[in-house]
C-alpha cells in the first residue's frame, strides 16, 4: 500500500501502460513519503504485467527472480571481503514483510539482530554502506537474460551511502542498461549522490505527507480512534515511517530521549562526573547511531524553542516528549538556541569525520552547561 502521491502513481502506471518506462528514476524526497514503497509497487506492477498467475504470485511475495535490491551492508570489524545486499536478502524481505515504510535506524536494528552483540554490550553494527563489491553482483545480475521474458528491476536503496568506487562502476550500465532493464533509486539525500549518477536518471520528486493522509490510514489499517489518529498523523511530521514507530515500541527513539533528558539533568546540576559517563555510554554506539541522535537533538530543541510560544498547531511531539517540554522549554530561549544548534551541528560535523567520540560528546556536555543558563 502506498498512501498519497497520486499524481506519482499516475505518472508511473501511465508508463507500464504504454510501454514507456525509463531505464532509470530517482525517487527522492523526505523520510517517510513512501519512495520505497512506491519502488516496491511499481516494481510489482512492471514484473506482473503480462506475467502468468505464477510470476504475479512471485512478484506480490517480493520473490520474483527479476527482482533485485541493493541497500547498505555491514561489514565486520577485521573481515576481508564486503559483504553484499543478497547475504541479508532474507532479513531484507523480513522487514520489508512487516511494512514497506522503513528507515536506516530500522535496517540497522534488523542488522543488528542478525550480527548479535558484543560481549561489552556495545552495539555491533557502527556503519553500513554499498561496498564496491556490490557493483560487480549488480552487473552480473543485470548481465543475465530475464528468467520471465520481460522486465528486470533493480532497487537501489540509499544510494548515497555507496562506496565512490561503486557509483564509478555502476555509471555505464546505468547509462546503457541491458533491454527491459530499469534501475530504481530511492535517496533520501540526492545531494550526495555523484552529479554523473544523477544526471542518467529521471528525477521524480516525493512530497512530505499530509496529516490527513496519515490520519485515514491509522484509522483504517491500524484501527486507532480519530483524536488519536490525529495526534500522531500531526507528531509524524509527513512522515508514514515515523506515525508507525510511534504506535509501537520505538527501542532507539525512547533511548534517544532518556540519553537527551539524562544529559539535560546533569548539565543543570554541573555533575561533571556523570556527564563523562554519559559521553562514554554514547562513543559506544556506533556513528551511525549518534548522528541520528544528534538529528534527535536538533529536532527537539527545534521543538522545545517552538513551544514557548504557545502554538500547539506547530510543535510535533511524542506524549513523553510533550510532557517534558512543559519543564524544560523554559531553558531554549532566543538566547542560547541559535548556539546550541550551533554546538550540535557541529558535533554532527565532527562524529561525520571520524572525530574521537568521546571528546565531542563531552566536550559538547560542558558547553551546555554555560548555554542553559543564558
Amino acid at each position: 500500500m502506498v498512501l498519497g502521491q497520486e499524481h506519482i502513481k499516475a505518472r508511473l502506471q501511465q508508463q507500464i501502460a504504454e510501454g514507456r518506462v525509463p531505464h532509470a528514476q530517482l525517487f527522492c524526497g523526505p523520510e517517510g513519503s513512501g519512495k520505497l514503497a512506491m519502488a516496491i509497487d511499481f516494481a510489482q506492477q512492471l514484473l506482473a504485467h503480462g506475467a502468468d498467475e505464477r510470476g504475479q504470485r512471485m512478484a506480490a511475495l517480493l520473490q520474483h527472480p527479476d527482482l533485485h535490491f541493493v541497500f547498505p551492508v555491514h561489514k565486520p570489524e577485521g573481515q576481508s571481503s564486503a559483504p553484499t545486499s543478497d547475504q541479508f536478502i532474507k532479513e531484507w524481505r523480513e522487514l520489508l514483510s512487516q511494512s514497506h515504510y522503513i528507515d536506516l535506524p530500522m535496517w540497522m536494528q534488523a542488522l543488528e539482530r542478525v550480527k548479535g552483540k558484543k560481549d561489552d554490550g556495545k552495539s555491533s553494527v557502527k556503519k553500513v554502506q554499498i561496498y564496491t563489491e556490490e557493483s560487480d553482483d549488480i552487473m552480473r545480475k543485470l548481465s543475465l537474460v530475464s528468467s520471465q521474458g520481460g522486465y528486470k528491476v533493480m532497487i537501489i536503496w540509499l544510494p548515497e551511502l555507496m562506496h565512490v568506487n561503486c557509483s564509478n562502476k555502476i555509471l555505464k550500465i546505468l547509462e546503457e542498461p541491458p533491454q527491459q532493464t530499469v534501475f530504481v533509486l530511492v535517496s533520501n539525500h540526492p545531494e550526495q549522490l555523484l552529479d554523473t549518477i544523477v544526471s542518467r536518471c529521471q528525477r521524480v520528486d516525493f512530497k512530505a505527507l499530509g496529516e490527513d493522509v496519515i490520519a485515514q490510514s491509522l484509522v483504517a489499517e491500524r484501527g486507532l480512534d480519530e483524536t488519536t489518529a490525529r495526534f500522531v498523523a500531526h507528531s509524524a511530521s509527513g512522515s508514514y515511517t515515523r506515525a508507525l514507530q510511534m504506535l509501537s515500541t520505538n527501542e532507539e527513539e525512547i533511548l534517544f530521549f532518556n540519553m537527551f533528558v539524562l544529559l539535560m539533568r546533569k548539565c543543570y546540576q554541573r555533575d561533571i562526573k556523570e556527564m563523562r559517563a554519559w559521553s562514554e555510554q554514547i562513543a559506544g554506539m556506533g556513528r551511525e547511531r549518534q548522528k541520528s541522535f544528534l538529528e534527535y537533538c536538533q529536532r527537539l530543541v527545534r521543538e522545545n524553542f517552538i513551544y514557548n510560544f504557545h502554538r500547539p498547531e506547530l510543535n510535533f511531539m511524542t506524549r513523553d516528549e510533550s510532557e517534558f517540554s512543559v519543564r524544560f522549554a523554559r531553558f531554549i530561549n532566543e538566547r542560547n538556541v541559535f548556539g546550541i544548534m550551533d554546538e550540535l551541528s557541529q558535533a554532527q560535523r565532527d562524529i561525520e569525520q571520524n572525530a574521537n567520540a568521546k571528546i565531542v560528546f563531552f566536550d559538547f556536555a560542558l558547553k551546555m552547561i554555560v548555554l542553559l543558563i543564558q
